[in-house]
């Protein structure tokens, strides 16, 4: 992953309402939710929530799917393993740790 790309996506979730889209996503699985039902789940006004859907899919950070007349919203796991990749790979100079509540255990 490219730090720009990088950095955008850390800026797309950098928000309390995508963070919380994007963690409901990611806890529902690759089949994903339609905006309406994510609208429902979390609280949010269909056009707020349509603002984060895009936010958080040009970060590449969700994809979409229609279905019917209705979009799909999944998280892009990839892009996620890929984030987390991104910002963990320098952790104990590049060995294998583990990382507990005090810290990585290399």
């Amino acid at each position: 992953m490219e730090p720009t790309q990088v950095v955008r996506a850390l800026a797309a979730i950098a928000h309390e309402s995508r963070l919380a889209v994007f963690r409901l996503l990611v806890s529902i699985g690759p089949d994903g939710l339609a905006a309406g039902t994510v609208a429902e789940m979390l609280g949010i006004a269909p056009s707020a929530l349509s603002f984060h859907l895009k936010d958080l899919t040009q970060a590449g950070l969700l994809t979409q799917r229609p279905d019917g007349r209705r979009l799909i919203y999944s998280a892009n796991f990839g892009a996620m393993q890929a984030l987390i990749g991104y910002l963990t790979a320098n952790c104990c100079q590049g060995e294998a740790c583990e990382v507990t509540d005090n810290g990585p255990c290399c």
